[in-house]
């Protein structure tokens, strides 16, 4: 089953569903873009007996995701941008599947949080990931809650605060990558962990996911519910924040306030 989307490829081969980011250049998440992910998601809690999501760019990309389109952070698109966005999450923790994202460039801002929601993630030797939102005036929602569980309290806060990049290597030091190899040998070790999966019970594999899901500290719905009202409701109230995004779509360097 293969099924074409404006800026992304969706396809059920052999028990693995893959979905190909092909929003060139950087695979920027719009609206438009989230949506289709969604999409793809639901296509894949009514698919039986898959035994796992892949998550990958296209090859004519130069980044698995530069994160969500900055223009549609303005008060009159926001709330449907967050809600697009929060919803793949939302998806990804109730269709109890196994997810793997395959990285060979940057993952960042929302590239990187969705790379933190995968449960394995192959990196290539020129992958980098990072949360450069503070930069803008604003922060990562799904980062908030996520990074600190995966990667220490103290340099996911470091990351968060700062915007930060790292490299493959720190990535996989940290527990934020799995494996890294090659680009060139990046769908063979794709390709090495699907074959393991595939030998396994697809329903053991589902459910094993949704334990582990459970034995987080916090609900993730719940944590997230309460980090996006934050985000709405208090952060996107302030001038800096607005400054923040109106300043990179001007290309200019933002003129902070610093008052709520």
């Amino acid at each position: 089953m293969t099924r074409e989307f404006q800026h992304l490829r969706f396809q059920i081969d052999d028990r693995v569903a893959r979905i190909t980011f092909m929003r060139p250049p950087l695979n920027i998440f719009n609206i438009a873009m989230m949506g289709e992910i969604g999409d793809a998601l639901n296509d894949c809690a009514r698919a039986s007996g898959l035994s796992a999501i892949v998550f990958d760019a296209a090859p004519d990309t130069r980044a698995f995701s530069a994160g969500v389109a900055v223009e549609e952070h303005v008060p009159e698109t926001v709330f449907q941008m967050l809600d697009s966005f929060h919803s793949i999450f939302r998806l990804l923790a109730q269709i109890s599947k196994p997810v793997i994202a395959v990285v060979d460039g940057p993952a960042l801002g929302g590239g990187c949080e969705l790379v933190a929601a995968c449960d394995i993630v192959i990196a290539s030797e020129q992958a980098r990931f990072g949360q450069p939102e503070i930069k803008l005036g604003v922060f990562p929602p799904v980062a908030a809650i996520l990074l600190p569980r995966i990667i220490g309290e103290k340099r996911a806060r470091e990351l968060i605060l700062t915007g930060d990049m790292i490299d493959a290597e720190e990535a996989l030091r940290l527990g934020l990558v799995s494996h890294v190899t090659t680009s060139a040998e990046l769908e063979q070790k794709t390709q090495s962990v699907l074959g393991k999966l595939r030998e396994l019970s697809a329903s053991s594999l589902g459910l094993t996911r949704a334990a582990l899901e459970l034995g987080q500290h916090q609900n993730f719905e719940s944590a997230l519910a309460a980090v996006e009202n934050l985000y709405l409701h208090e952060l996107m109230k302030t001038e800096d924040a607005n400054e923040g995004v109106r300043a990179f779509m001007e290309k200019r360097k933002p003129e902070w306030r610093n008052k709520k």
